[in-house]
């Protein structure tokens, strides 16, 4: 009775103007990690790319600067700073502060856009320490200021006349909050693949990222690239094929506009196996596709089959083309612009809008079928590949046990080789992939039993992007390795089913160990991919060296780290330097101690915040071409920091 009467209107909060996002970040910008942090940046930069969509914008600058802070400029028409009428207050007060405030839910300022409509500056301005606006418009240059979403006080000034000639425009500088976020160190990397992928989507803006740290913690600190293209989305794709071998030179390419929603498509077939479609919804990567994916799925194999059966292609087959034939080896990029997107969910994965089927369905048909017609070849190159993809498929259904996927994964039983936990709650369940049998054995006599599985690995496992499903199905160590998470493969896969929500994987800290890993990521990449978008796969990562000075232990993931150990916490004298050739030499205690317990163990979590760079970089790592390999192996080989995948 005490409880119910402590419940009451009195213990209802609510909260006010920004408290709410400072209350709950995670709700408006998915974490306060890495992911979080660079949202930010994006929210900045999408109003710009909203005034450039507006035509008001060719020019945008990113700047990471020196003291932690990014500012984003551009040269559209400057926020609104007149007095707005209901808050009495310059506009450009309220659009920083007041949740869903801004004018995109005008049609008449923004036909298009994208962002979080309306609250991305908003919750910017809430998640930072400081931050500062210029304005350019109106004949003046104006300027405010803000403090963890506050407006500070007499911040708002006209600075001064604009020069003549001078263009409008506005710059937002801010500063993280480090009482909000974990990390604020910005990645140059990260952000120069989101606004690549921007430029692309925009033929003709001018995006420039520049990095003023003179140590900002990573290869690329102190670089500065311009990203620009007239080609739009057909650059994409010549992009994301410079790693894969088309099979012909012309990109496909049409554009529609039907309900004032605008389509765009580029394709390129390439002899490769993995497909590589990404779909996009005013400049938003919808990673889990929706209608615009599902017309153009649909058009793509209708058109092929009514193009394959008028001309006797396939007659072989007895049945048509299914859609996972004539996408084998295809790149595709489809981007639509609507004015009144409907998104599933507050990440915007996925486009829900009805109506946009239909458009891209018919648009895909109709310029598609025309394109066949006035290229032949092409088409049947396309139709070739396409039929004997399905020939694969079909050879594969008839295959022994092991070829069937539904056959080789139908066994209940776990496999021999895993020393599976004891929990059955897949949420405190974590598995270790273990690369060698030596270090399994260590891992299982090191382990705790209640929650930590270990599946040994022997050798390094068949390269899956270089095969079809039947021909992985019959590596044994793929087939234990499924059969241990639990979830099945491809398109049966369903992570509602994986015994562990926590999968690890623990290499060598060599060369062949970063081998081996990046294989094991490329399965999981290609065929379990939900596990990736879930957070639920791991990078372990074990010592190098182990330092004892004086009783106590020090682990060094680098040479660098170990020199700093030996100068720092042991006055150049160390009892002992030992260096791990690998996870097989290191005793039960020392693997539990340095790399299995979570007091003291460094793990990486792999994520796919951007599918098409993350599908570009396995095929680069894994693809047939050497070349672009090499240049990534030789870029990269020195970074102390992993890549995030």
């Amino acid at each position: 009775m005490s409880e119910q009467s402590e419940y009451g209107a009195g213990q209802i909060q609510v909260l006010e103007g920004l408290q709410a996002v400072r209350k709950r970040p995670a709700m408006y910008i998915g974490s306060t990690e890495e992911r979080g942090l660079h949202h930010l940046v994006y929210e900045v930069v999408d109003n710009a790319i909203d005034e450039a969509l507006a035509g008001h914008c060719e020019e945008i600058d990113v700047t990471i600067h020196d003291d932690g802070s990014v500012s984003v400029r551009d040269d559209g028409r400057g926020i609104p700073v007149d007095t707005h009428e209901k808050y009495d207050r310059p506009a450009l007060e309220v659009i920083m502060t007041v949740l869903h405030a801004g004018g995109k839910f005008d049609s008449k300022s923004y036909q298009v856009s994208g962002g979080l409509h309306g609250v991305g500056v908003s919750v910017v301005n809430a998640l930072s320490e400081r931050l500062e606006v210029q304005v350019k418009r109106d004949g003046g240059v104006f300027r405010h200021r803000f403090d963890r979403g506050e407006p500070v006080e007499g911040g708002f000034e006209h600075v001064r006349d604009l020069d003549a000639g001078e263009d409008t425009g506005t710059e937002i500088r801010f500063w993280p909050d480090t009482e909000i976020f974990e990390t604020t160190d910005f990645s140059f990397s990260t952000l120069a693949t989101r606004l690549r992928e921007l430029a692309f989507l925009n033929s003709g803006v001018e995006i420039t990222l520049r990095d003023e740290r003179e140590d900002g913690g990573e290869a690329d600190a102190g670089d500065e690239a311009i990203f620009r293209y007239e080609g739009g989305i057909r650059e994409f794709v010549a992009y994301l094929n410079e790693t894969r071998t088309p099979i012909h030179d012309e990109i496909i390419y049409f554009e529609d506009e039907a309900e004032d929603v605008h389509v765009e498509v580029a394709m390129q077939a390439t002899e490769e196996l993995q497909g590589s479609i990404h779909a996009f919804a005013n400049n938003i990567n919808t990673r889990e596709g929706g209608t615009h994916l599902t017309g153009f799925k649909t058009a793509l194999t209708r058109t092929v089959n009514d193009y394959a059966d008028e001309r006797g292609l396939v007659d072989d087959l007895d049945a048509n083309l299914k859609g996972e034939d004539v996408r084998e080896g295809l790149t595709a990029v489809i981007s639509v612009k609507h004015p009144d997107p409907q998104f599933e969910g507050q990440t915007k994965t996925k486009l829900g809008n009805s109506e946009v089927r239909g458009i891209v369905e018919s648009a895909t048909h109709e310029r598609l079928g025309t394109f066949f017609e006035e290229h032949p070849d092409t088409a049947e190159k396309i139709v070739h590949k396409a039929a004997e993809a399905a020939r694969a498929r079909k050879a594969a259904k008839k295959a022994e046990e092991l070829t069937r996927r539904k056959s080789a994964l139908e066994s209940t039983a776990l496999p021999g080789k895993l020393a599976d936990c004891q929990t059955r709650d897949p949420e405190e369940a974590e598995l270790f992939v273990v690369e060698g049998d030596s270090a399994g054995g260590s891992a299982k006599q090191g382990r705790n039993r209640e929650n930590q599985a270990i599946l040994p690995l022997k050798g390094k496992i068949l390269n899956v992007e270089k095969h079809r499903l039947d021909r992985i199905l019959e590596n044994d160590e793929i087939r234990a390795l499924i059969t241990a998470i639990g979830a099945g493969i491809g398109e049966e896969f369903d992570i509602e089913d994986a015994r562990y929500n926590k999968i690890i994987i623990m290499t060598d800290a060599d060369v062949d160990g970063a081998h081996i890993r990046t294989l094991l990521l490329t399965l999981l990449y290609r065929h379990m991919k939900p596990l990736l978008e879930a957070g639920y796969v791991y990078a372990a990562q074990p010592p190098l060296y182990r330092v004892r000075y004086h009783g106590e232990t020090y682990d060094a993931m680098t040479e660098e780290e170990r020199d700093r150990i030996v100068a720092e916490e042991c006055d150049g004298n160390p009892d002992q330097v030992q260096r791990f050739k690998g996870l097989g030499e290191m005793n039960p205690d020392q693997l539990w101690d340095t790399t299995m317990d979570p007091e003291n163990r460094r793990l990486k979590r792999i994520t796919v915040d951007d599918a098409a760079a993350a599908d570009r970089m396995f095929n680069i790592l894994m693809g047939d071409a050497v070349e672009p390999r090499k240049q990534f192996i030789k870029e990269h080989a020195t970074e102390a920091e992993w890549v995030d995948i």
